[in-house]
Protein backbone atom coordinates (compact mmCIF):
# COMPACT_ATOMS: atom_id res chain seq x y z
CA UNK A 1 0.00 0.00 0.00
CA UNK A 2 2.82 2.37 0.92
CA UNK A 3 4.58 1.69 -2.39
CA UNK A 4 1.36 2.34 -4.25
CA UNK A 5 0.93 5.72 -2.55
CA UNK A 6 4.52 6.67 -3.35
CA UNK A 7 4.09 5.68 -6.99
CA UNK A 8 0.83 7.63 -7.19
CA UNK A 9 2.46 10.73 -5.67
CA UNK A 10 5.34 10.50 -8.16
CA UNK A 11 2.86 10.21 -11.00
CA UNK A 12 0.98 13.34 -9.80
CA UNK A 13 4.21 15.32 -9.50
CA UNK A 14 5.31 14.33 -12.99
CA UNK A 15 1.90 15.20 -14.39
CA UNK A 16 1.95 18.59 -12.63
CA UNK A 17 5.46 19.35 -13.92
CA UNK A 18 4.44 18.39 -17.46
CA UNK A 19 1.38 20.65 -17.25
CA UNK A 20 3.48 23.57 -15.98
CA UNK A 21 6.00 23.10 -18.80
CA UNK A 22 3.18 23.07 -21.33
CA UNK A 23 1.72 26.21 -19.78
CA UNK A 24 5.05 28.04 -19.98
CA UNK A 25 5.51 26.92 -23.57
CA UNK A 26 2.06 28.17 -24.50
CA UNK A 27 2.69 31.52 -22.79
CA UNK A 28 6.00 31.92 -24.62
CA UNK A 29 4.31 30.99 -27.89
CA UNK A 30 1.55 33.54 -27.29
CA UNK A 31 4.06 36.25 -26.35
CA UNK A 32 6.00 35.76 -29.59
CA UNK A 33 2.96 36.02 -31.80
CA UNK A 34 1.24 39.19 -32.88
CA UNK A 35 -2.49 39.55 -32.41
CA UNK A 36 -4.33 38.71 -35.60
CA UNK A 37 -7.70 40.08 -36.51
CA UNK A 38 -10.53 37.56 -36.79
CA UNK A 39 -11.42 37.33 -40.51
CA UNK A 40 -15.09 37.13 -39.51
CA UNK A 41 -14.82 40.50 -37.78
CA UNK A 42 -15.98 43.10 -40.32
CA UNK A 43 -15.63 46.10 -37.99
CA UNK A 44 -12.70 48.24 -39.30
CA UNK A 45 -9.80 48.86 -36.93
CA UNK A 46 -9.71 52.65 -36.73
CA UNK A 47 -7.07 53.01 -33.99
CA UNK A 48 -3.81 51.11 -33.48
CA UNK A 49 -2.24 51.86 -30.12
CA UNK A 50 0.65 50.49 -28.10
CA UNK A 51 3.70 51.20 -25.96
CA UNK A 52 7.11 49.75 -25.21
CA UNK A 53 8.91 50.44 -21.92
CA UNK A 54 12.53 49.39 -21.31
CA UNK A 55 14.50 49.35 -18.04
CA UNK A 56 18.24 48.68 -18.14
CA UNK A 57 20.08 48.58 -14.78
CA UNK A 58 23.75 47.92 -14.06
CA UNK A 59 25.35 47.94 -10.58
CA UNK A 60 28.85 47.10 -9.39
CA UNK A 61 30.89 47.46 -6.20
CA UNK A 62 34.31 46.31 -5.02
CA UNK A 63 36.59 46.62 -2.03
CA UNK A 64 40.37 46.12 -1.94
CA UNK A 65 40.18 44.87 -5.51
CA UNK A 66 43.73 44.39 -6.81
CA UNK A 67 42.71 44.92 -10.44
CA UNK A 68 41.49 48.40 -9.56
CA UNK A 69 38.39 50.27 -10.65
CA UNK A 70 35.54 52.22 -9.12
CA UNK A 71 34.48 51.38 -5.58
CA UNK A 72 30.85 51.50 -6.66
CA UNK A 73 28.90 52.33 -9.79
CA UNK A 74 25.25 52.42 -10.76
CA UNK A 75 23.79 52.93 -14.22
CA UNK A 76 20.13 53.14 -15.17
CA UNK A 77 18.62 53.78 -18.58
CA UNK A 78 14.90 53.92 -19.35
CA UNK A 79 13.14 54.40 -22.67
CA UNK A 80 9.47 54.79 -23.51
CA UNK A 81 7.91 54.54 -26.97
CA UNK A 82 4.18 55.04 -27.37
CA UNK A 83 2.12 55.31 -30.52
CA UNK A 84 -1.48 55.88 -31.61
CA UNK A 85 -2.31 55.56 -35.31
CA UNK A 86 -5.71 56.52 -36.74
CA UNK A 87 -6.94 55.48 -40.18
CA UNK A 88 -10.46 55.88 -41.52
CA UNK A 89 -11.48 56.37 -45.13
CA UNK A 90 -9.00 58.92 -46.54
CA UNK A 91 -7.99 60.35 -43.16
CA UNK A 92 -4.77 59.31 -41.46
CA UNK A 93 -3.38 60.58 -38.15
CA UNK A 94 -0.09 59.25 -36.73
CA UNK A 95 1.11 60.11 -33.22
CA UNK A 96 4.30 58.96 -31.51
CA UNK A 97 5.90 59.79 -28.15
CA UNK A 98 9.55 58.91 -27.45
CA UNK A 99 11.04 59.56 -24.03
CA UNK A 100 14.42 58.52 -22.66
CA UNK A 101 16.47 59.20 -19.57
CA UNK A 102 19.61 57.57 -18.23
CA UNK A 103 22.36 58.30 -15.74
CA UNK A 104 25.62 56.85 -14.48
CA UNK A 105 26.80 57.30 -10.89
CA UNK A 106 30.33 56.38 -9.82
CA UNK A 107 32.40 56.97 -6.70
CA UNK A 108 34.98 59.23 -8.37
CA UNK A 109 32.85 61.06 -10.96
CA UNK A 110 29.51 61.41 -9.18
CA UNK A 111 26.30 61.44 -11.24
CA UNK A 112 26.26 62.15 -14.97
CA UNK A 113 23.60 61.78 -17.63
CA UNK A 114 23.92 59.11 -20.28
CA UNK A 115 20.68 59.85 -22.18
CA UNK A 116 17.94 62.50 -22.13
CA UNK A 117 15.29 62.91 -24.80
CA UNK A 118 11.75 64.17 -25.39
CA UNK A 119 10.34 63.72 -28.91
CA UNK A 120 6.65 64.21 -29.77
CA UNK A 121 5.47 63.78 -33.36
CA UNK A 122 1.94 64.24 -34.69
CA UNK A 123 1.14 63.99 -38.41
CA UNK A 124 -2.26 64.26 -40.10
CA UNK A 125 -2.86 63.37 -43.73
CA UNK A 126 -5.68 63.31 -46.28
CA UNK A 127 -5.20 60.81 -49.09
CA UNK A 128 -5.37 62.38 -52.56
CA UNK A 129 -4.05 59.35 -54.47
CA UNK A 130 -2.95 55.85 -53.55
CA UNK A 131 -0.26 56.19 -50.84
CA UNK A 132 -0.04 60.01 -51.29
CA UNK A 133 -1.34 62.41 -48.63
CA UNK A 134 -1.64 66.16 -48.18
CA UNK A 135 -0.32 66.44 -44.64
CA UNK A 136 0.42 68.67 -41.70
CA UNK A 137 3.13 67.82 -39.16
CA UNK A 138 3.92 69.00 -35.62
CA UNK A 139 7.15 68.00 -33.89
CA UNK A 140 8.37 68.98 -30.41
CA UNK A 141 11.86 68.07 -29.16
CA UNK A 142 13.64 68.81 -25.90
CA UNK A 143 15.09 67.15 -22.79
CA UNK A 144 14.23 66.67 -19.10
CA UNK A 145 17.22 67.87 -17.10
CA UNK A 146 20.30 70.14 -17.30
CA UNK A 147 23.25 68.85 -19.31
CA UNK A 148 26.92 69.57 -18.65
CA UNK A 149 30.33 69.25 -20.26
CA UNK A 150 33.24 68.19 -18.05
CA UNK A 151 36.52 69.87 -19.10
CA UNK A 152 39.74 68.39 -17.78
CA UNK A 153 40.75 69.79 -14.37
CA UNK A 154 37.91 72.32 -14.39
CA UNK A 155 34.40 72.57 -13.03
CA UNK A 156 31.47 71.38 -15.09
CA UNK A 157 30.04 73.70 -17.75
CA UNK A 158 26.28 74.02 -18.35
CA UNK A 159 25.50 73.19 -21.98
CA UNK A 160 21.71 72.60 -22.03
CA UNK A 161 18.56 72.47 -19.92
CA UNK A 162 14.83 71.72 -20.13
CA UNK A 163 13.63 73.56 -23.25
CA UNK A 164 17.10 74.97 -23.68
CA UNK A 165 17.04 74.04 -26.39
CA UNK A 166 13.49 73.23 -27.28
CA UNK A 167 12.42 72.84 -30.90
CA UNK A 168 8.84 73.25 -32.13
CA UNK A 169 8.37 72.51 -35.81
CA UNK A 170 5.16 73.13 -37.78
CA UNK A 171 5.16 71.89 -41.34
CA UNK A 172 2.59 71.50 -44.16
CA UNK A 173 3.64 69.17 -46.95
CA UNK A 174 3.24 65.96 -48.93
CA UNK A 175 3.55 62.53 -47.37
CA UNK A 176 4.24 59.30 -49.26
CA UNK A 177 3.20 56.29 -47.17
CA UNK A 178 2.82 53.02 -49.13
CA UNK A 179 2.48 50.97 -45.92
CA UNK A 180 2.76 51.22 -42.13
CA UNK A 181 6.51 50.49 -42.25
CA UNK A 182 7.76 53.30 -44.52
CA UNK A 183 6.99 57.02 -44.76
CA UNK A 184 8.55 60.04 -46.51
CA UNK A 185 7.34 63.56 -45.66
CA UNK A 186 8.58 66.62 -47.58
CA UNK A 187 7.76 70.30 -47.02
CA UNK A 188 9.19 73.29 -48.95
CA UNK A 189 8.01 75.79 -46.31
CA UNK A 190 8.38 74.93 -42.64
CA UNK A 191 8.41 77.09 -39.50
CA UNK A 192 10.77 76.08 -36.68
CA UNK A 193 10.90 77.79 -33.30
CA UNK A 194 14.10 77.49 -31.27
CA UNK A 195 13.49 78.09 -27.55
CA UNK A 196 16.24 78.68 -24.96
CA UNK A 197 14.45 79.31 -21.68
CA UNK A 198 17.68 79.28 -19.61
CA UNK A 199 18.83 82.91 -19.41
CA UNK A 200 22.52 82.09 -18.92
CA UNK A 201 22.55 80.09 -22.16
CA UNK A 202 20.42 82.66 -23.98
CA UNK A 203 22.80 85.46 -22.96
CA UNK A 204 25.61 83.92 -25.03
CA UNK A 205 23.37 83.16 -28.01
CA UNK A 206 23.37 79.39 -27.53
CA UNK A 207 21.68 77.17 -30.17
CA UNK A 208 21.40 80.01 -32.68
CA UNK A 209 19.16 82.47 -30.81
CA UNK A 210 20.17 86.13 -30.78
CA UNK A 211 22.20 87.05 -27.69
CA UNK A 212 19.87 87.82 -24.79
CA UNK A 213 16.80 86.43 -26.59
CA UNK A 214 14.94 83.33 -25.45
CA UNK A 215 13.51 82.28 -28.80
CA UNK A 216 13.96 82.51 -32.53
CA UNK A 217 11.89 81.50 -35.55
CA UNK A 218 13.36 80.03 -38.71
CA UNK A 219 11.70 79.37 -42.09
CA UNK A 220 13.09 76.63 -44.27
CA UNK A 221 12.65 73.30 -46.03
CA UNK A 222 12.06 70.10 -44.07
CA UNK A 223 12.01 66.38 -44.78
CA UNK A 224 11.64 63.31 -42.58
CA UNK A 225 11.94 59.63 -43.44
CA UNK A 226 10.86 56.85 -41.08
CA UNK A 227 11.28 53.12 -41.52
CA UNK A 228 10.41 50.06 -39.43
CA UNK A 229 11.35 46.50 -40.31
CA UNK A 230 11.03 43.15 -38.53
CA UNK A 231 14.26 41.17 -38.72
CA UNK A 232 13.17 37.63 -38.08
CA UNK A 233 10.68 36.73 -35.37
CA UNK A 234 12.48 38.29 -32.41
CA UNK A 235 14.01 41.59 -33.57
CA UNK A 236 12.76 44.92 -34.92
CA UNK A 237 14.69 47.84 -36.44
CA UNK A 238 13.30 51.39 -36.32
CA UNK A 239 14.97 54.34 -37.99
CA UNK A 240 14.23 58.00 -38.61
CA UNK A 241 16.06 60.76 -40.49
CA UNK A 242 15.15 64.47 -40.13
CA UNK A 243 16.59 67.19 -42.38
CA UNK A 244 16.08 70.97 -42.08
CA UNK A 245 17.52 73.79 -44.19
CA UNK A 246 17.16 77.36 -42.91
CA UNK A 247 16.43 79.73 -45.82
CA UNK A 248 17.46 82.77 -43.80
CA UNK A 249 20.98 81.68 -42.87
CA UNK A 250 23.35 79.34 -44.70
CA UNK A 251 20.73 77.07 -46.29
CA UNK A 252 23.56 74.79 -47.48
CA UNK A 253 24.29 73.87 -43.84
CA UNK A 254 21.53 71.30 -43.41
CA UNK A 255 20.63 70.27 -39.85
CA UNK A 256 20.64 66.48 -39.57
CA UNK A 257 19.08 64.27 -36.91
CA UNK A 258 19.19 60.48 -37.31
CA UNK A 259 18.00 57.82 -34.87
CA UNK A 260 18.48 54.06 -35.17
CA UNK A 261 17.09 51.49 -32.74
CA UNK A 262 17.43 47.71 -32.84
CA UNK A 263 15.36 45.77 -30.30
CA UNK A 264 15.91 42.03 -29.86
CA UNK A 265 13.58 39.95 -27.71
CA UNK A 266 15.48 37.42 -25.63
CA UNK A 267 12.49 36.13 -23.68
CA UNK A 268 8.93 37.36 -23.20
CA UNK A 269 10.27 39.81 -20.58
CA UNK A 270 13.97 40.40 -21.25
CA UNK A 271 15.27 42.18 -24.34
CA UNK A 272 18.44 43.69 -25.76
CA UNK A 273 18.43 47.18 -27.29
CA UNK A 274 21.05 48.94 -29.37
CA UNK A 275 20.67 52.57 -30.42
CA UNK A 276 22.94 54.66 -32.60
CA UNK A 277 22.09 58.35 -33.01
CA UNK A 278 23.66 61.19 -34.99
CA UNK A 279 23.05 64.96 -34.84
CA UNK A 280 24.64 67.80 -36.76
CA UNK A 281 23.49 71.37 -36.15
CA UNK A 282 25.69 74.26 -37.23
CA UNK A 283 24.29 76.40 -34.38
CA UNK A 284 25.31 73.98 -31.61
CA UNK A 285 28.83 74.79 -30.41
CA UNK A 286 30.95 72.21 -28.64
CA UNK A 287 32.88 72.62 -25.37
CA UNK A 288 36.52 71.62 -25.80
CA UNK A 289 38.58 69.66 -23.28
CA UNK A 290 40.13 72.92 -21.97
CA UNK A 291 36.69 74.46 -21.35
CA UNK A 292 36.66 76.86 -24.31
CA UNK A 293 33.88 76.90 -26.91
CA UNK A 294 34.59 75.38 -30.30
CA UNK A 295 32.70 75.14 -33.57
CA UNK A 296 29.93 72.80 -34.60
CA UNK A 297 30.75 69.10 -34.74
CA UNK A 298 29.00 65.82 -35.46
CA UNK A 299 27.30 64.53 -32.31
CA UNK A 300 27.36 60.73 -31.91
CA UNK A 301 25.59 58.61 -29.30
CA UNK A 302 25.66 54.83 -28.92
CA UNK A 303 23.79 52.87 -26.27
CA UNK A 304 23.73 49.09 -25.73
CA UNK A 305 21.91 47.33 -22.94
CA UNK A 306 20.01 44.26 -21.77
CA UNK A 307 17.06 44.70 -19.44
CA UNK A 308 13.37 44.34 -18.82
CA UNK A 309 10.97 45.18 -21.64
CA UNK A 310 7.26 45.75 -21.11
CA UNK A 311 5.18 45.75 -24.27
CA UNK A 312 1.49 46.58 -24.47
Amino acid sequence: MKKTLIAFAAFVCALTSFAQDKTVQELQKDASQSIQKDPKDTIPQIWKKGLLLNFILNQASQSNWAAGGEKSSLALNTTFHGYAFYKKDRNSWDNTLDLAYGFVKTTSLGSRKSDDRIDILSKYGYEIAKSWYISGLLNVKSQFAPGYAYPVDKGRVLTSDFFAPGYILLSPGINYKPNDAFSVFVSPVTARWIIVRNDSLASVGAFGVDSGKNSKIEIGAYATISYTQKLGTASVYTGRLDLFSNYGRKPQDVDVSMTNLLAVKITSIFSMTFSFNLIYDNDVKQVKADGTTGGAALQVQELLGIGIAIKI
